[in-house]
């Protein structure tokens, strides 16, 4: 055979059959150790029932038939089948280039995959020139039955480990972030699409935005309604959130209108902020895992710091409303913490860390904050406007919050224990009012 570096011989081991059972592996191995084998490369996956299992083998030169031959007999007795592709020397160079292309992650999520879409996706890539290597299931298997257990509604979540070619072609990757960000706006999916580096796994800080980003309301809208200006304080705010008015502008507009509110008014709203959808869940799991985590929030003070003790947040910045007599000024204390300011606490927490700014997540839903989204390794536009989701490198508007431990290639059977949850985060159960 003419499959040799050297004086021996590579073959590829194809190997199939049903369900993986403890011992086919170590029978497999066993009969290649018996030989002087040298293992150079090993995959297994498995789906419904179904194992697939490539083992790329260097052989001694003078027993390959035999090799090969027993490898034949074991997997039968495994109940597998075997294929045997031999692998000539310009085959084994190449694929060993192949350890120095670029590689990227991409994470797809949706409450359901349908082919549609996923091949919308598998389409770009392949056009990209990149091409796929491995794909994992980063969700739990869905019941026909009802949904994932842990997780507040059905989900499905794919990780795909994607390369370039040895031909040495540059990807572009702006263009194609922009086409696979047309996909999300087309069909209801998030995809993803990061860098495979040391900084993907090495993630150290996450900085939320408050309000409709860890909480489901916009705080400043619901003392509006209890003040009877709600309707003119709404239209400011979505003109903020838009980047039609200039944050600091707006934000005083909408202060002015509140001056005069008692200060119990603020309290009864404090104590039922409706916490959004995962929020404790990823909290605890990052917390668990070593993270710092702030809020950096164009809102209020008085709200975050309930939000910080509930959930055993690190940092917390954001506007000192001004009282007198009880009530508010409509005026706030400091200076207004819009966008830039956001920027700059990004910044300053980092270095106080001593961590880079590629070890950040940012996330958040409005135009005041696509500063810092795109200023952190990992910016997430949660259920954000079509122009802030543009801004960031990934947008999240299918499932909850948690949907960011996806983002880093954390098994949902990892994190989805509500034993796990309640036990980090006893004060904030999941779909809890505080």
């Amino acid at each position: 055979m003419n499959s040799s570096i050297g004086s021996r011989p590579i073959f590829l081991l194809t190997i199939a059959g049903m369900r993986s059972i403890p011992g086919q592996m170590a029978a497999i191995t066993e009969t290649l150790g018996m030989h002087d084998v040298r293992i150079l490369d090993m995959g297994q996956s498995e789906i419904h029932d179904t194992l697939n299992l490539s083992v790329m083998i260097e052989c001694p030169g003078d027993i390959d038939l035999v090799v090969l031959k027993e490898v034949v007999f074991t997997s039968h007795e495994q109940g597998l089948k075997v294929e045997f592709t031999p692998i000539t020397a310009p085959d084994y160079e190449r694929w060993v280039k192949l350890e120095n292309v670029p590689r990227y992650i991409v994470t797809i999520v949706s409450r359901t995959c349908k082919a549609g879409p996923f091949g919308k996706v598998t389409r770009l890539l392949a056009d990209s020139g990149l091409n796929i290597d491995n794909i994992t299931r980063l969700s739990r298997i869905n019941s026909k039955q009802g949904s994932t257990w842990g997780v507040g509604g059905k989900r499905f979540a794919l990780q795909l480990e994607v390369s370039g070619n040895v031909s040495g072609a540059v990807v572009n990757v702006g263009k194609l972030r922009e086409q696979l960000f047309k996909v999300t706006l087309e069909d209801p999916i998030d995809i993803g699409f990061q860098d495979d580096d040391l900084f993907r796994r090495n993630r150290r800080m996450v900085l939320f935005d408050m309000d409709s980003t860890l909480i489901q309301c916009e705080v400043i809208d619901e003392l509006a309604k209890c003040a009877g200006v709600g309707k003119e304080v709404a239209e400011i705010t979505e003109a903020a959130m838009r980047g039609e008015i200039d944050f600091k502008e707006s934000f005083r507009q909408r202060m002015r209108l509140l001056k005069g509110m008692d200060e119990s008014v603020l309290k009864g709203i404090a104590d039922n902020l409706p916490v959004t959808e995962g929020a404790p869940r990823l909290i605890a799991t990052l917390k668990r895992l070593g993270y710092k985590i702030g809020i950096l929030s164009g809102g209020f003070t008085y709200f975050a710091k309930g939000l910080q003790k509930a959930f055993g947040i690190d940092y917390v910045f954001a506007n000192e409303l001004d009282f007198r007599d009880g009530k508010l000024t409509g005026e706030v204390k400091g200076d207004i913490v819009d966008g830039n300011r956001k920027a700059e606490l990004l910044q300053e927490l980092a270095k106080k860390e001593g961590i880079l700014l590629k070890q950040v997540i940012a996330v958040g839903d409005g135009a005041n904050d696509i500063p810092m989204l795109k200023l952190a390794g990992l910016g997430v536009a949660f259920h954000a406007k079509p122009r802030v989701k543009e801004q960031a490198q990934v947008g999240i508007s299918t499932v909850g919050l948690d949907g960011i431990l996806y983002l880093l290639g954390i098994c949902e059977t990892l994190w989805s224990s509500p034993e796990g949850i309640e036990y980090a985060f006893r004060q904030a159960p999941v779909g809890a009012r505080l």
